[in-house]
């Protein structure tokens, strides 16, 4: 597979064309952003870590039957990935209450809900990412009713392998954000990295956060820690 010109560039990642149609190859930067790009870093191995880290993960949902768009990991950083029409939606899984959503609400972070959140938010970043709900989507024209339910139905099967696989780690997996595409038949993929970068993660012994909000609240060891979460999933999965 022979990586051609850039396609796309973000904060964080840049896709690249390949010589075959249907596949791109994903390379994972060191930058690092929040807050919309107000904050920003550049911290040394992070596309790698996050690279290696995402997929390790999307190859064990892959084994778990989950459709991703993730084929196989290109050298230290970068991933051959599937081509897929993104829908420009968000969904956001919630198994403990933390970051906006406590804020929104105002409610402490750790309560553990009696169900999984879902919610789901519209990709504009010059709207904030709002909120929408099912009906919103529908309206836009983004999804059918139909593919909503399978994109829950997905949700929550990547929810459930998630928990199971980091439970082997002594991480909880607090929330995450994923989003999907299309194939070139219309089948629904997840179209996402699965890094700390996208998810909450909380030590299970000590609560000590293991993902970006390493980096949003000025914690400190943003490398560091991403290293012990990879090297914490290589033992298990190796």
């Amino acid at each position: 597979m022979k990586e051609l010109e850039l396609l796309y560039e973000g904060s964080s990642k840049q896709i690249y064309k390949t010589d075959c149609d249907d596949h791109v190859v994903v390379r994972f930067k060191d930058h690092t952003s929040a807050f919309y790009n107000i904050k920003r870093a550049i911290i040394e191995h992070k596309g790698r870590l996050t690279c290696e880290i995402s997929s390790m993960v999307l190859e064990y949902l892959n084994s778990q039957n989950i459709n991703t768009h993730f084929v196989e990991r290109v050298g230290a950083d970068g991933q051959l990935c599937r081509v897929v029409e993104h829908i420009p939606v968000e969904v956001i899984v919630r198994n403990v209450v933390a970051g906006s959503m406590a804020k929104r609400l105002g409610l402490d972070e750790g309560i553990i809900p009696q169900n999984t959140i879902f919610d789901l938010c519209l990709r504009r970043s010059d709207l904030g990412d709002p909120l929408i709900n099912d009906h919103h989507a529908v309206a836009l024209g983004l999804l059918s009713y139909e593919e909503l339910a399978k994109m829950y139905e997905m949700s929550a099967s990547i929810n459930k392998c998630l928990i199971e696989l980091y439970d082997k780690v002594g991480i909880t997996v607090v929330d995450f954000k994923i989003e999907f595409g299309r194939t070139s038949d219309g089948t629904l993929v997840l179209a996402d990295e699965l890094s700390p970068d996208t998810c909450r993660l909380w030590d299970k012994a000590t609560g000590e956060r293991m993902d970006k909000d390493r980096f949003r609240r000025d914690l400190g060891r943003v490398r560091e820690t991403y290293e012990e979460v990879a090297e914490r999933l290589h033992n298990v999965l190796k």
